[in-house]
């Protein structure tokens, strides 16, 4: 049986002092969370199973990623990094993973180019290719026959539309579809971040969670919304996730790896100590 895997991210934004980790609620109202390569070392001394590095504002801002943080990150820490953020070449992708990440997340580029999705993953490889899709639900189902809808824990019903550039624009994109395309174009894994959820800590948004993950072959990594460690027992059981991303809760204090899989283990799940 595969484990499954707790993962911290590292939402960072550029400051004077070249890159600050930040936490918000629904992508807004920033607060500061810390040094980037302190964290990092910090969860990696824990165990955590992997690292995600998110430059969050990147795209909007229209630059590339932050290489030297990304460099003095990748000397912190001996777990898979997953670096995302403004990546929008194959070049960048090189120049992220010689910076030392394992992998890259590809999220407004992809969408804007679905081919550079197989593009990259017939260079780097699969296991290098994470396709993160920022989604929001949708809640006007009568004139849209084509979207996934998905019935929601109150009975209520919604389709889950993508967004972009840091959850500032809206596609029209279908969360599911989407998800769907981007496997069958070779992305090897799916960071789901449902915006409706993000920073509330009222737990992961399971319908939409637990639908890709039945819908799809590859990997789901369920974000946004960990208000506790219990939230990440039902991302796995009900959300079917294989990977639970978590922030405010690590950041602040809350928890720490270590309490958060003696937890899970203890509830049977399959977790790496």
């Amino acid at each position: 049986m595969l484990t499954k895997r707790i993962i911290p991210c590292l939402d960072v934004t550029l400051d004077k002092e070249g890159g600050c980790v930040v936490k918000g609620v629904e992508f807004v109202h920033l607060r500061e969370a810390g040094d980037p390569v302190e964290l990092a070392k910090r969860y990696n001394e824990q165990g955590a199973d992997e690292l995600v590095f998110l430059d969050i504002t990147a795209s909007h801002e229209r630059r590339g990623t932050m290489i030297d943080v990304i460099e003095r990150t990748a000397d912190e820490v001996f777990i898979p990094l997953t670096v995302g953020g403004g990546i929008a070449s194959t070049e960048a992708i090189r120049n992220i993973l010689r910076a030392g990440a394992d992998k890259v997340s590809i999220n407004t580029a992809a969408v804007k180019n679905p081919d550079f999705v197989r593009e990259s993953s017939e260079i780097f490889g699969s296991q290098c290719i994470v396709t993160a899709i920022d989604c929001k639900r949708n809640f006007n189902i009568k004139d849209n026959k084509d979207k996934t809808i998905i019935e929601l824990e109150d009975g209520t019903r919604a389709w889950y539309e993508v967004v972009i550039y840091g959850g500032r624009t809206p596609t029209g994109l279908d969360a599911v579809l989407w998800a769907q395309k981007v496997e069958n174009l070779g992305s090897g894994e799916i960071l789901l971040t449902s915006m409706d959820r993000d920073g509330t800590k009222d737990g992961y948004d399971l319908p939409v969670t637990r639908t890709l993950s039945e819908t799809l072959d590859i990997p789901i990594i369920a974000s946004g919304g960990a208000g506790n460690i219990g939230h990440m027992f039902d991302a796995f059981t009900e959300g079917k996730a294989d990977a639970a991303l978590a922030a405010s809760i690590f950041h602040f204090g809350e928890y720490t790896i270590g309490e958060a899989k003696e937890y899970l283990r203890n509830k049977g799940v399959a977790i790496r100590i």
